[in-house]
């Protein structure tokens, strides 16, 4: 199994950049910026990505993005996630990035952006892995200050895809940027957000009732609603479901209870995906194979998953369905 996944094209739809930050190469950057951090050495950031519930991964997680101060810093941190992808056979990505955890440092959005868009350019062409940015807005923070993102993000839109929601999820339900979603998808942005990790399943039905998106990042807790299971059935929206971000951040006790096959037992359309890769102890090769073990997944249950990261991508038909077909090549020879 281990080899078949290995192999496998796959997509990864659940990716913050910022999240992608290896102890070794934030130490790196902190280093040639002469930004001082509170860790003497790799191994003492190695200490300090270990944790034990979501708000304790933001605090080390906002400490790392401080480091991040020039265009080269954001192409090097991309960059480096997009070689992994291409050593995974992951043969495209939706990459997530948090504007805000850089412009309210001073970081230009112009930084951000073009340090983390050429990467994913030179990516296309020398590592044969294709990508698209979504532009995730901080929930812990005021609605206004989400619209002063979407403004400064409208020079570059042909760059940016879709929006996104993140961050502490309790206390910051998705009614909270109502406005700024309908000014999103008025700008031309597809919408998807966070619901259902830490929220509870009335989180899950304020994304799809009132910001419209048309995909679910996390919903576990979704299956508290067999009504809400019901509706995302109908409208065909999937979940991106990140298995070893969950258990990290004590989501699900154990990988062995993760509902990721009682999901797709349910009918529910599932990816597999890293979350935050460098925090969560994996990236998405190893979420693939960590859930295969624990959930006895056999090779169907992996085409089923695969395929379905490319067909609820955000690519167009024509680019879904090439990736489709080279899967389907693959599965056929190594069923």
């Amino acid at each position: 199994m281990k080899n078949f996944i290995e192999n496998l094209p796959k997509a990864e739809l659940h990716l913050h950049i910022e999240g992608s930050f290896e102890p070794a190469q934030m130490f790196e950057i902190a280093q040639r910026n002469a930004i001082e951090i509170p860790f003497k050495s790799v191994k003492e950031v190695e200490e300090a990505y270990k944790f034990d519930c979501l708000q304790d991964f933001l605090d080390i997680y906002y400490q790392g993005a401080n480091v991040l101060i020039k265009e080269q810093d954001f192409y090097d941190l991309t960059y480096a996630y997009l070689q992994k992808c291409a050593a995974q056979n992951v043969r495209h990505t939706e990459i997530m990035f948090d504007p805000q955890t850089h412009t309210d440092r001073g970081v230009a959005f112009e930084t951000v952006i073009k340090g983390i868009s050429n990467a994913c350019a030179d990516a296309q062409t020398k590592l044969g892995v294709s990508s698209l940015l979504i532009m995730s807005f901080l929930r812990h923070l005021p609605e206004e200050s989400a619209f002063k993102t979407l403004e400064q993000s409208l020079p570059f839109k042909h760059l940016i895809t879709a929006v996104g929601l993140d961050s502490s999820e309790k206390g910051n339900p998705p009614s909270k940027f109502k406005n700024v979603y309908k000014a999103s998808v008025d700008a031309g942005y597809i919408p998807l957000a966070h619901a259902g990790e830490e929220g509870d399943a009335s989180y899950v039905w304020e994304a799809l009732d009132i910001l419209g998106i048309k995909r679910i990042d996390h919903g576990n807790n979704a299956l508290q609603d067999p009504k809400l299971i019901e509706e995302i059935i109908k409208q065909d929206i999937a979940l991106t479901v990140c298995p070893l971000s969950n258990t990290a951040l004590q989501v699900v006790k154990d990988i062995k209870d993760h509902p990721l096959k009682k999901m797709m037992d349910l009918g529910l359309k599932v990816t597999i995906n890293s979350d935050d890769p460098a925090y969560f102890g994996g990236q998405v090769n190893a979420n693939y194979m960590a859930v295969q073990k624990a959930l006895n997944l056999s090779k169907d249950d992996l085409y089923l998953l695969a395929k379905n990261s490319f067909e609820y991508s955000l690519l167009s038909k024509n680019k879904i369905n090439k990736y489709v077909e080279e899967l389907n090549t693959y599965y056929k020879a190594n069923s």
